[in-house]
């Protein structure tokens, strides 16, 4: 299935995104078998899987469970910048789900705020502000990291997503 869906040039990559979370709401394949064919795959198709996981997690996202989730934590590593802002989508889906899995994914998410790309330190970013947002104690830590990135990220964009989700937790 992923194989014939990938090897048809006639499809959109949008159309192969679409496909893949359609076949993940629709149990045809579990997030463990995608990321399984993922992992082995060419970094754009890679990609595109963990897109598809995102767009599923839009609205389900309990589909990750927690050996996934850990491989979408590693992804946040891989040398594609779209792996990685893709796999940050994810986790800010899903980060309430899987609160005593953070730590990995906070360390990873950090360490993506400094790369180049604009996009995966917006995605960074928006993850970052969906675990602030979980108020979790013993991420308080998180909040004055958030404060300095502020500081230092230069897109006035990324900066209100971690202002937005600051003037959240201090809402609550």
């Amino acid at each position: 299935m992923l194989n014939t869906l990938f090897s048809d040039k006639t499809i959109k990559p949008k159309d192969r995104t679409s496909a893949i979370a359609n076949f993940l709401l629709e149990e045809k394949i579990s997030v463990a078998d995608l990321l399984l064919f993922a992992v082995a795959a060419k970094p754009p198709v890679k990609a595109t899987c963990i897109e598809g996981i995102e767009f599923a997690t839009q609205t389900k996202p309990e589909l990750v469970d927690i050996k996934s989730f850990a491989l979408i934590v590693e992804a946040l590593k891989d040398k594609e910048p779209r792996v990685k802002w893709e796999s940050a989508k994810v986790i800010a889906n899903t980060a309430k789900l899987h609160t005593s899995s953070l730590k990995p994914a906070i360390s990873n998410l950090l360490d993506n705020t400094s790369n180049a790309g604009t996009v995966v330190r917006w995605s960074a970013a928006t993850a970052l502000a969906a675990i602030i947002q979980l108020q979790i104690p013993s991420f308080a830590e998180l909040e004055n990291a958030a404060a300095a990135l502020i500081l230092a990220e230069e897109k006035a964009s990324i900066q209100k997503i971690y202002q937005k989700a600051l003037k959240k937790k201090k809402g609550k």
